[in-house]
């Protein structure tokens, strides 16, 4: 039976440390040793995965390895940063080892693509939770923050947020596919579920051309609030602009628009830039090979005092659209 030393070192030590070189000292000691290049500062998120809450009972613990480090580096890629290092905590119901190595295979899979370094994290007996603390690297005048958004941005978004939240109706059995395609947009959704793609290239590219961004992790309705509560700015949204994969497509139209404005998971990027650099972001997606989107535009606050800064919803002939929409709570969701 695996102990709790011999499961760290099995399926999580010995990998990283044959990784091990932008950290000082990683695994082995009380803590880890690690800082950014000269000149650069360290960019610093957790995010916990918890079962019940963020991922099924009998999800595929590769696909979990990958989503775990996935949400995390998602964070690191709205902030304009490189990946550093990161450190895994997790509770365990039982040391299964099948279970650990197919997710510690998803994990460092995608920890190489990324050249992120397992430097440190702990195990203990317990319900399934996945605690990741991700670092990064960025100059402090190229960060992508939240509160740097300015009137008169475009609001663009990446890739075509809603298939995540579109898997998990199908899995729970809100509303089915039909048709020719309806096994392969399954598969679409499930895998935009499962295996999100984190816009760490596209991150890096957008730095010196976007102005504020965030990644979609509770849905555009909710999360693009965030960047109008610190920036203290209105947003009108086209919403037929929206970009939609040909499987969220062939779901109703009231369905496409719950999913993409609302559902969150996609951890698409979501950001602003000047009208004058409309170019160099599409060169900028370009050179990341990811599809961006312009949405909409940010607006100055019609009420300065306004508790929580609005969005404007409207359609391509910029007719107001009567949406009730929230983004993911993960203490009121269902």
């Amino acid at each position: 039976m695996l102990s709790e030393f011999s499961l760290i070192d099995r399926y999580f030590a010995q990998r990283a440390r044959q990784h091990t070189r932008r950290a000082a000292l990683g695994i082995g000691d009380d803590c880890a040793l690690i800082a950014p290049a000269a000149g650069e500062m360290l960019a610093v998120s957790t995010d916990m995965l918890v079962e019940g809450r963020h991922f099924f009972a009998d999800v595929d613990p590769h696909a979990l390895g990958h989503k775990a480090l996935a949400v995390n580096l998602s964070d690191l890629a709205a902030m304009g940063a490189a990946p550093l290092g990161f450190t895994l905590a997790c509770a365990l119901p039982k040391p299964r080892e099948d279970w650990l190595a197919a997710f510690s295979a998803g994990l460092f899979e995608l920890a190489d693509r990324y050249d992120c370094e397992l430097i440190g994290g702990d195990t203990t007996a317990g319900p399934l939770n996945l605690c990741l603390t991700v670092f990064g690297s960025v100059r402090q005048d190229a960060a992508l923050r939240r509160d740097a958004a300015r009137d008169g941005d475009d609001i663009w978004v990446s890739g075509t947020p809603g298939d995540a939240r579109a898997g998990l109706g199908v899995l729970r059995g809100e509303w089915q596919t039909s048709g020719a395609d309806a096994a392969a947009d399954v598969a679409h959704f499930r895998r935009a579920l499962e295996y999100p793609e984190p816009r760490v290239a596209l991150g890096l590219a957008l730095r010196g051309v976007a102005r504020a961004a965030l990644d979609l992790s509770d849905g555009l309705a909710g999360d693009l609030r965030h960047i109008l509560e610190r920036s203290r700015l209105a947003a009108a949204i086209d919403v037929d602009a929206l970009p939609v994969s040909p499987a969220l497509a062939r779901l109703p139209r009231a369905v496409q628009l719950q999913c993409a404005l609302a559902g969150g998971d996609d951890y698409e990027l979501c950001f602003t830039a000047a009208r004058d650099q409309r170019e160099a972001v599409e060169a900028a997606a370009q050179q990341a090979g990811v599809r961006v989107t312009r949405i909409g535009t940010m607006s100055a606050l019609t009420s300065p005092a306004a508790a929580v800064p609005a969005i404007a919803w409207r359609d391509a002939a910029g007719a107001p659209l009567d949406l009730t929409l929230q983004g993911f709570d993960h203490f009121h969701a269902d």
